[in-house]
């Protein structure tokens, strides 16, 4: 099988990719435009095995994309290309709207004209899955869950722009039968993830010695998934997913902000002995809240265990303890990643990186 992943130099679909070159016989062809956060380090040893193909490609490149289709003929695609930062997305949503957006539409338009022009076989096997997040759905109460048909509600550019893309999936599948599937998941934590989202950030700052900044009273809830378990029911619902549905993967690890910190703090104070910064809790400081802070994001993913099988395999203490490990394992990694001397080192731009 040869798949098409877009975004696969990314957080999440490092992971896909790595998952699918170690426990698959799967051929991918990683398509990645290396933005900020798109870092081929993160591949590890995927990066050069002989089913591993790089393509440096815009998805909003229409004439790159077809190219892509033409040259690989992949039997799916998995797309996870996306802008995720939502404080990026509220100091400039415009690179949201144009990825998120636009590329989506792109892709779609580009594998459609390539669906049709399979066999009838062939495009009875092929597939398009579409990776979105909960945040879609806004924001819940003290009570309940998101589950695939709780209406959209999204309170960010960054989540009014993924909430955009899922519709625009969603058409290409009932207008033109497209074999499309989605999945809308939780906060995804874990190794190589680009220091801007707060566990990595937490992490880092606090072997700095830098203040550990909380939104608010830090009492904004999230259900926090370990990205290698995303990534398996990403390859289950690509396997075994019906098309036209959608599926919700949660890891039921509900959260306060508050309590991730603390969490992370006190695994350091016992992991990083030669910190000289212990107890790093002392570190936590509040600032204002972003604007339009969803209060709590908790997904039933019950559909997605109850039909195709999955359920995490991480809780959030074993899944945090591993992503801690792996953080202080692996400094160099860091330091290239919030430097952007990766970035020197491929020889890309340094546009839209962090102060």
């Amino acid at each position: 099988m040869r798949i098409l992943v877009t975004g696969g130099a990314g957080f999440i679909g490092s992971a896909l990719v790595r998952q699918l070159v170690a426990e698959t016989d799967a051929e991918v062809v990683n398509v990645d435009a290396l933005t900020y956060a798109g870092n081929l380090d993160s591949l590890g040893k995927a990066l050069d095995d002989p089913r591993h193909h790089f393509e440096r490609v815009d998805v909003c490149d229409s004439g790159g994309v077809k190219r892509l289709f033409e040259q690989y003929r992949p039997d799916a695609v998995m797309h996870l290309a996306a802008e995720s930062h939502v404080d990026r997305s509220i100091d400039g949503p415009a690179d949201f709207i144009r990825t998120n957006i636009t590329g989506t539409f792109c892709l779609l338009e580009a594998t459609l004209a390539y669906w049709r022009s399979l066999d009838d076989d062939a495009k009875g096997r092929f597939r398009f899955l579409h990776i979105s997040t909960d945040e879609v759905f806004g924001s819940l109460g003290a009570e309940g869950f998101f589950t695939e048909t709780t209406p959209y509600s999204p309170n960010s550019p960054y989540s009014a722009s993924k909430a955009s893309s899922d519709h625009l999936v969603r058409a290409w599948h009932h207008t033109y039968g497209l074999p499309t599937l989605i999945t809308n998941c939780s906060n995804n934590y874990g190794p190589y993830q680009f220091p801007e989202k707060l566990i990595p950030v937490m992490i880092l700052n606090a072997l700095a010695g830098k203040p550990l900044p909380i939104y608010g009273k830090g009492d904004n809830v999230r259900d926090w998934l370990y990205v290698d378990d995303h990534a398996r029911a990403l390859r289950l619902v690509l396997e075994k997913g019906e098309p036209g549905e959608t599926y919700n993967v949660g890891g039921h690890n509900e959260k306060t902000n508050l309590e991730v910190v603390h969490a992370i703090c006190a695994l350091l104070d016992e992991l990083a002995t030669d910190s000289p910064h212990r107890p790093h809790e002392s570190l936590i400081t509040s600032v204002t809240d972003r604007p339009g802070h969803d209060r709590r994001y908790a997904i039933d993913a019950s559909k997605i265990g109850r039909e195709l099988g999955w359920t995490p395999t991480e809780t959030f203490e074993t899944g945090l303890r591993r992503t801690v490990e792996w953080y202080l394992a692996n400094t160099g990694w860091c330091e290239r990643v919030s430097s952007g001397a990766y970035r020197d080192r491929l020889g890309l731009k340094r546009e839209h990186q962090p102060a």
